[in-house]
């Protein structure tokens, strides 16, 4: 596998970067498009694996997709919730987001499909969507493990039937679930009344479901632990702008912390509807210095790189568990990230991966089920193991901005979600 060998910075990092789209609102316009009533275009849309992924799960279902990614833009004809082909078979790849939001669309349908995955998605949690999908009339043949992909799906319309209205879903491990049921609910005769069964009711993908569904003509009514949805409709076709990558901006946000630098991420902006927004704000609860300009949001860290750590709860903005981590390793205090067990469940152990990785680093950490404890330690250089994570691949090459010696295994898996990550890495650090 592929190495990085990330060579320190000399001093403050100063660095105005631009980020691809965000891989959350690229999928979930995806999926609106195709089930909208006429021709919608997309710009600012992220091409890495798990969007062409999806791009090529709606081709290979008879969808009219025009691509160009030169011009980050998709043209993609919807059929008002009708899929143009009755039988298929799609591959998601390792996209998570593909996998449940399409499993969904197919398990809501009148056709019968065969859904397959890279090994690494078929080891992640599919069983409470299998569940809710089949209470309201589709039926599931599992290909190899019972409760994970691969599977053959006939859909609950198929031959006519009827699909039900009222589900119940536990999305503790996953709010994907309940996003990919709420968008596909429109296109259905009577819609949804979804009821969550589990502690978590809400979060903050699901609020960029929401609000998406809202900018694309449908409405979601959420009281408390039932979201309803209506029937009987479709999205409204037309143009759509993704907003730049807040989780991919992030990186870039703790390089300035780790080093006392400014970093400057175009179009980036407080009003964005993606969570890891939060994490900026956590930078300056740090010390950091936050300001949005008309360009992007500006980060300056702290003189020296010096600052304190932070204890925080993490669960609604997850993704950014990592960044954190490292950016704590450099802290004069420690850090106590909390509530985040079930990345446990994502790409791979993010939490162990944390922990086992910091450590292999020289760095003083303690692993909970669903918390990490980070006390200031000296770090050193060494082999960082991705495990075909790109958020570990991302985040752990921070590091090597202040520790001589880091270098990240296997750095071409951040083609997941930000394929040239490490050239505009080099562009921003070393230009």
């Amino acid at each position: 596998m592929a190495q990085y060998e990330v060579r320190p910075v000399n001093g403050p990092v100063d660095c105005v970067v631009e980020v691809p789209g965000s891989k959350s609102i690229t999928n979930r316009a995806l999926l609106m498009a195709a089930l909208s009533s006429g021709e919608c275009r997309l710009d600012g849309v992220l091409f890495s694996d798990d969007s062409r992924h999806f791009l090529e799960c709606l081709k290979s279902l008879g969808f009219m997709v025009d691509i160009n990614e030169d011009e980050k833009c998709v043209i993609l004809t919807g059929t008002s919730g009708n899929i143009p082909l009755k039988t298929g078979e799609i591959n998601v790849g390792s996209a998570g987001t593909a996998a449940r939001f399409l499993t969904a669309m197919l398990g809501l349908s009148d056709g019968e499909y065969v859904i397959n995955s890279s090994e690494q998605m078929k080891k992640r949690p599919m069983k409470p969507l299998f569940d809710a999908l089949t209470a309201l009339g589709a039926e599931f043949k599992f290909l190899e493990n019972e409760g994970f992909l691969p599977v053959s799906v006939k859909g609950a319309a198929y031959g006519g039937r009827k699909c039900g209205r009222d589900v119940d879903i536990d999305i503790s491990r996953s709010t994907q679930f309940l996003s990919a049921l709420m968008m596909t609910a429109p296109v259905l005769a009577d819609g949804l009344d979804i009821h969550i069964t589990s502690e978590k009711t809400e979060g903050s993908y699901i609020n960029i479901t929401a609000r998406m569904m809202e900018d694309f003509g449908c409405s979601v009514n959420h009281d408390g632990a039932l979201y309803a949805i209506n029937g009987g409709k479709t999205y409204t076709p037309g143009n759509y702008m993704i907003e730049p990558d807040v989780s991919a901006a992030c990186y870039f946000y703790g390089a300035a912390a780790i080093t006392g630098g400014r970093a400057l991420v175009k179009n980036v902006h407080f009003n964005s509807m993606q969570g890891d927004i939060k994490f900026i704000k956590l930078l300056s609860q740090m010390g950091c210095q936050v300001t949005d300009t008309e360009d992007g949001i500006i980060v300056c860290g702290c003189k020296d790189g010096v600052y304190d750590g932070i204890e925080v709860d993490m669960n609604d903005y997850s993704d950014q568990s990592m960044t954190m981590a490292v950016v704590a390793a450099f802290a004069q205090t420690p850090t106590y990230i909390k509530n985040i067990g079930h990345i446990r469940l994502q790409e791979s152990d993010r939490l162990h991966g944390i922990a086992a990785e910091l450590k292999r680093l020289g760095g003083n950490v303690i692993e909970e089920e669903s918390a990490i404890r980070i006390i200031p330690a000296p770090l050193h250089g060494g082999v960082v193991a991705t495990y075909d994570d790109h958020r570990m691949a991302m985040s752990f090459a921070l590091a090597g901005l202040r520790v001589p010696g880091v270098v990240i295994d296997d750095y071409q898996c951040c083609r997941k979600t930000f394929e040239n990550y490490f050239q505009v890495f080099e562009e921003a650090f070393y230009s």
